[in-house]
């Protein structure tokens, strides 16, 4: 564990992980009720937009980990590639659902206006900007050194 052991606990890396998710998901919906002047409770688990959670709770698990076993340690290579495969999930797989949604949706809005179709939309914002997996990543790094270090 190393001469970090006196500061870590297990509970403090639960609550770097929480407030880091918590933190970009507060972000998001104060950032909607701010610009749309309503809140909607959906938006507190939804997917999307900046920053993001996904990357910052995996970031925060994968630096909990390394302070806890040491950036060295298996354990680390384990949550590091947890981590990186959910954020190329977050910015690549799922934006690319995410346009082929809104594609779905303006095709959609065409042929219900022929009066041929009845008008569902899809979900168009799954996935993450590389700038918000990025932020999110951050966050969660910060968090996690600022509540396991503390």
């Amino acid at each position: 564990m190393g001469d970090m052991e006196h500061h870590f606990s297990v509970g403090r890396a639960y609550l770097a992980v929480a407030i880091a998710w918590v933190t970009a998901q507060t972000i998001k919906v104060t950032k909607n009720v701010l610009a749309r002047r309503r809140f909607n409770v959906r938006w507190i688990l939804d997917t999307g937009g900046m920053p993001s959670s996904h990357s910052s709770g995996t970031t925060a698990v994968a630096t909990v980990v390394g302070l806890y076993a040491g950036f060295d340690s298996i354990l680390f290579l384990f949550a590091l590639v947890f981590a990186l495969v959910t954020m190329f999930d977050a910015a690549s797989v799922r934006r690319s659902v995410g346009r082929q949604a809104a594609l779905m949706n303006r095709m959609i809005d065409e042929i219900y206006a022929q009066g041929r179709f009845s008008e569902q939309h899809l979900k168009e914002f799954l996935g993450h900007t590389p700038v918000e997996v990025l932020m999110g990543a951050l966050l969660g790094i910060t968090i996690s050194f600022l509540v396991c270090m503390w």
